[in-house]
């Protein structure tokens, strides 16, 4: 189910504005990948990219190539909701949807895909929220609304929804900032089982985060405000916290800028 994620030369652009330049990065199947820098150097952009949220921005586009197991997914031919199910997304704040119990809320995406079988539904409900150590606890109330959640229950039922339709590779845009450290604990514990069946790539500006639940750390910044953010560099986690080739990480990672 997963599959390999390589970016070339992928340049970003919000109208006349330069974001992102020339990122070049591969990310292997069944591994995780931590993006981390400085606020505003394009981490969560380049996130966003990759499943083809950002050309959903009037005026936004990209150059460069986002290739899929060797297919490049803003081929011609590729449709932009396949992207999608195919990458899934978590954001940082936990969103289900209000009005809908917490059942509804894992098949949703099964539902638009046209699934209507309730054994089938029900049975990739429980498999999904499995996946998310999430069933033992909601097992009994599948049916109340799924805004009726603790943060870290929310935040892992909106991971439960994005494996329902089995993609594979999955993004998670800082899924912790709002959560307690209790509930950090227990989605990044949940990262680390999920690696064994995704391709994950999350965003994070918490270093230790990226540093525990990562096999490899990208980092990222610009030079100055106003110009594009580009990769500074990628290694296996453990080099870039504890021998980085290059001073600029080593002084993101020492805390002396950023």
């Amino acid at each position: 189910m997963a599959m390999r994620l390589d970016l070339e030369k992928l340049n970003i652009f919000y109208g006349d504005f330069h974001a992102v330049q020339d990122v070049n990065l591969s990310v292997a199947p069944r591994s995780v990948t931590a993006f981390i820098g400085p606020s505003g150097c394009g981490k969560s952009t380049v996130l966003r990219t990759i499943n083809r949220m950002h050309e959903e921005i009037p005026g936004a586009y990209t150059k460069g190539k986002i290739l899929l197991d060797g297919v490049d997914i803003n081929g011609k031919d590729v449709d932009p909701v396949a992207v999608r199910r195919t990458i899934g997304m978590v954001f940082q704040r936990p969103n289900p949807f209000p009005t809908m119990s917490i059942r509804e809320n894992v098949v949703a995406g099964l539902r638009l895909q046209g699934v209507r079988s309730k054994s089938k539904l029900d049975e990739v409900c429980e498999k999904s929220l499995r996946g998310a150590n999430l069933w033992d606890e909601v097992k009994d109330r599948l049916d109340k609304p799924g805004g009726g959640l603790s943060g870290g229950q929310q935040q892992r039922l909106c991971i439960s929804r994005a494996i329902a339709v089995e993609p594979a590779v999955l993004l998670m845009d800082e899924p912790c900032s709002a959560l307690d450290p209790i509930s950090t604990l227990a989605v990044e514990d949940l990262i680390s089982e999920l690696k064994t069946d995704y391709t994950i790539v999350i965003v994070t500006h918490n270093m230790q985060q990226a540093a525990r639940v990562s096999d490899q750390t990208a980092f990222f910044n610009l030079e100055a405000t106003g110009k594009p953010g580009h990769l500074v560099e990628i290694n296996p986690t453990e080099k870039i916290f504890s021998n980085p080739d290059l001073k600029e990480t080593e002084d993101y990672i020492a805390g002396r800028f950023g």
